[in-house]
């Protein structure tokens, strides 16, 4: 498992970190990386991926070809 450092972590942020480990009784680490993952869920549920693109004919190697030809890259 790889491992993080931060440096020049301010001092109010480590013990409202701190306070909040207690509360859920976590440690500074655990908490950390729960806050990290929720943030990073949230995030990848913010922007949802796409639709899948349904196109009228089928993307061929041939008709791939025959684009870059044409300069449709």
């Amino acid at each position: 498992m790889s491992g993080l450092f931060i440096e020049d972590f301010p001092d109010d942020l480590y013990k409202r970190l701190e306070e909040r480990a207690t509360q859920h009784k976590r440690t500074l680490s655990e908490e950390a990386l729960h806050i990290l993952e929720m943030a990073l869920v949230k995030e990848a549920q913010a922007h949802p991926l796409p639709e899948p693109l349904q196109g009228k004919f089928l993307l061929t190697d041939e008709w791939i070809d025959y684009a870059k030809r044409e300069g449709r890259e």
